[in-house]
């Protein structure tokens, strides 16, 4: 009968060991109390059963809105080993998309930048995924503005696809965005190098009662209207991303994905207002 010698360390570093399988990259932001970035990204992914490396970019006790709020910003040191370790322990064969949330600064944006480039080159086929955090419209930027030039180019190019509110859309563009066709002709602004889709989250509010998010791609534009709640709880931006990521892994086209995606953001809100909660809960 055959044994390991589970007291030695060697079959860990043997060449021929097989990678953990990663089914998700999640590179943003971590709480511990709370529901946002991969808080709550990483749950949501893990519940449709996908095996998810979650890399943060701060990590801090609860959101900011809260009275207390500690920790911060990691190292860029640590970020950069952080992505590189994932590539040195050879587990991006198996990896089915990546997905980019808050990054805090325009250094980590441009070191997420060399890193993507690098993976594009190896691993061309891996979907990657960007929200571009940066602000909205009724608070204006909460990172520094500056790191929407290091999105515009360097990030965005190698996104398969974004998912930005109006205010980043417009940002991103430098366009004013005021109707349905200024939104879509500033998305294609952004269709270049291996951009193939833009999302526009909360886009444009038709009445009090609805919201709209638009898919445009270069030949298409597709609405979806969905029920607006007077609640606005922090993270549905990173839900979103999480379940249109699980959807387009699934199979489905753009515009159905994120029509999931809406679905799963209603049942969250309604199950939170259920569950007299303040946070989101899955």
């Amino acid at each position: 009968m055959d044994t390991f010698n589970l007291t030695s360390n060697s079959f860990q570093n043997d060449a021929n060991a097989t990678p953990l399988p990663y089914d998700v990259i999640s590179i943003q932001s971590q709480v511990i109390y709370g529901s946002v970035g991969n808080s709550i990204a990483v749950p949501a992914l893990m519940k449709q059963g996908l095996r998810v490396a979650a890399v943060p970019t701060v990590i801090l006790s609860n959101t900011p809105h809260y009275v207390t709020c500690h920790g911060g910003e990691l190292p860029g040191e640590w970020f950069r080993g952080y992505l590189s370790g994932l590539v040195e322990r050879d587990c991006l064969g198996s990896v089915r998309a990546i997905l980019t949330g808050y990054l805090g600064s325009r250094d980590k944006a441009h070191d997420l930048a060399q890193w993507l480039s690098s993976v594009r080159q190896s691993y061309p086929s891996i979907p990657v995924i960007v929200d571009p955090v940066m602000g909205d419209e009724d608070s204006g930027f909460y990172i520094p503005p500056e790191i929407a030039d290091v999105y515009r180019d360097e990030v965005l190019p190698l996104a398969t696809g974004i998912i930005p509110n109006k205010f980043e859309l417009a940002t991103l563009s430098g366009q004013q965005i005021k109707t349905l066709d200024d939104a879509t002709q500033a998305a294609r602004l952004l269709l270049k190098g291996h951009t193939q889709w833009v999302i526009i989250t909360s886009a444009f509010q038709p009445d009090d009662e609805s919201i709209e998010v638009v898919c445009v791609t270069k030949q298409d534009v597709a609405v979806i209207r969905h029920k607006r709640y007077p609640v606005t709880p922090k993270g549905t931006g990173d839900l979103f991303g999480a379940e249109l990521t699980t959807q387009l892994l699934a199979g489905l086209s753009v515009p159905d994905a994120a029509k999931m995606a809406c679905l799963r953001i209603e049942q969250g809100i309604i199950h939170m207002a259920a569950t007299g909660r303040s946070e989101l809960v899955l």
